[in-house]
């Protein structure tokens, strides 16, 4: 189990831009894939982003493709999300979770970090 910890979240305007970041509190991050999920009100849980545990590899939903970048930087547990042109519809709560190699699920998951893009 990993403990994740995420901030950065806040209330934007159409068109602004924030970066998200998850700490995580582990001595084996580089073990740990990563990912990036959102749920708006009323809304089923969704896939954002992912990254593999060398960072070599990442995907992201059709929704926020070219929009957003996912990194990290496994000397300090870190991943990140940098989101640009954000829209309204991208309002939700923003969860990074961890995905060990050897179980290939997304155990660990964060308490969320709010993010409002207002219009």
């Amino acid at each position: 189990q990993v403990h994740l910890v995420e901030s950065g979240g806040g209330l934007v305007q159409a068109g602004g831009s924030l970066k998200l970041s998850c700490i995580a509190s582990t001595r084996a991050f580089s073990n740990y894939a990563m990912g990036w999920f959102r749920q708006a009100p009323g809304k089923e849980r969704e896939f954002v982003a992912h990254i593999s545990e060398s960072g070599g590899i990442t995907n992201y939903a059709d929704s926020v493709k070219g929009r957003c970048t996912i990194s990290r930087d496994n000397a300090k547990n870190m991943v990140y999300l940098q989101m640009i042109n954000l829209r309204p519809e991208d309002t939700a709560v923003y969860f990074c979770a961890a995905r060990h190699s050897a179980t290939h699920i997304y155990g660990s998951w964060g308490q969320g970090t709010q993010v409002t893009v207002s219009s």
